[in-house]
């Protein structure tokens, strides 16, 4: 879903894209609360997949998010979406599409769609767009991602309490700044309670391939790993710890159904609330183009679904660490008394510091302790 990103933010000013907020789920009250005029046409709101809808996962986020709308407006939206749409052609094709039959807002969640979403915008300048994970904008397009790794530091400080080897494994698609963020801010959170703490990382280079999924999982297994954290598209990981009686963290999604005794904690995608107030703003004509990289205090990642295995003060020290997070008082990257280093050494967080967004959406180094290499 993201496999150039990391070409991208080289080419892009990250810091005017992101160094304000400029959309947000909690602004435009007037909207929010609006109804439609009396006889008005229901909003008509699109949205592409880049995947199926399977029972956890990216795709299944999002479409809990089209329900959400539903569920919010009722009578006064109607929603349409089209699963598996390839990245490229296929996807300009369907946008069009979805503009040409009256769509009135479309929403694009995944990166390749970027490119295609703008040039569909550019010919139905009277069709508002939503694009999820880019980050170019024009004046019928918006842009949204979520601050993941906040989640992922939260989900760290679960398995550092609850690992008795103090060893990680982490089975991750490609090595892009997000990911990158996601694993790093995971083995700090973790060695925020296990100092000693180690995570041992294998790159997949795919996002979506649950037998490749599984069987890195069972590589790690095999290396003293009794808690993984995963950033792949299927349950893949989270079925082979349920399998072989360890833990795991889910991602995207609550996968207890995957892993009804492995899953310590889900890192999950709220999409519901944004979708939600963009629709009303289009209803209510007050939609604008912007910016949004929103995480916890937005309401766009939450960490929550704790499995039978956690302890009750496990799960209240985490539900305290995010409402930190929210409140803005902990940073995934504020180094403390001392720096924050690389697994080479190299300082990259000075004592007292915390990373600007420019720096993490740049991030290309691998915290101390994760045992690996940058795989490219």
């Amino acid at each position: 879903m993201y496999k150039n990103l990391a070409t991208a933010l080289r080419a892009v000013c990250v810091s005017a894209l992101f160094g304000a907020v400029s959309i947000s789920p909690a602004l435009s009250q007037s909207s929010k609360n609006a109804p439609a005029a009396a006889g008005a046409a229901p909003v008509k709101a699109g949205f592409v997949y880049v995947s199926p809808i399977t029972e956890a996962g990216w795709t299944k986020q999002h479409d809990e998010g089209r329900k959400a709308v539903e569920a919010a407006l009722g009578k006064d939206v109607k929603t349409s979406f089209v699963e598996n749409v390839a990245e490229g052609a296929d996807a300009e094709r369907v946008i069009r599409d979805l503009a040409a039959t009256g769509h009135q807002i479309i929403f694009t969640p995944s990166f390749g769609y970027m490119e295609p979403t703008l040039k569909v915008a550019q010919d139905y300048p009277n069709v508002k767009f939503e694009s999820i994970t880019g980050y170019k904008t024009a004046a019928n397009v918006a842009a949204a991602n979520a601050r993941y790794y906040e989640g992922r530091y939260l989900a760290g400080i679960a398995a550092g309490r609850m690992s008795k080897t103090g060893v990680a494994g982490y089975v991750a698609g490609f090595p892009i700044p997000e990911v990158l963020q996601g694993l790093n801010a995971f083995t700090l959170g973790m060695r925020s309670v296990n100092p000693k703490a180690t995570v041992k990382v294998v790159w997949l280079n795919v996002w979506f391939d649950p037998p490749k999924e599984r069987d890195a999982a069972m590589v790690l297994f095999n290396q003293d790993v009794d808690v993984i954290a995963f950033h792949a598209g299927s349950t893949a990981v989270m079925a082979a710890a349920q399998e072989r009686g360890k833990m795991a963290v889910a991602y995207h999604s609550d996968m207890r159904s995957a892993g009804p005794d492995a899953q310590i904690v889900a890192v999950t995608h709220q999409w519901g609330k944004y979708y939600t107030e963009r629709v009303r703003a289009v209803q209510a004509g007050t939609w604008k183009s912007g910016t949004l990289w929103g995480g916890v205090r937005e309401g766009l990642i939450r960490v929550g679904d704790f499995g039978p295995k956690v302890p009750r003060a496990v799960q209240e020290e985490v539900l305290a660490a995010q409402k930190a997070v929210g409140a803005g008082t902990l940073h995934p990257f504020r180094a403390g008394k001392a720096p924050v280093r690389d697994n080479e050494g190299r300082e990259v967080i000075a004592a007292g510091q915390v990373l600007g967004d420019e720096q993490i959406l740049k991030m290309n180094w691998l915290a101390e302790g994760v045992q690996g290499k940058l795989s490219h």
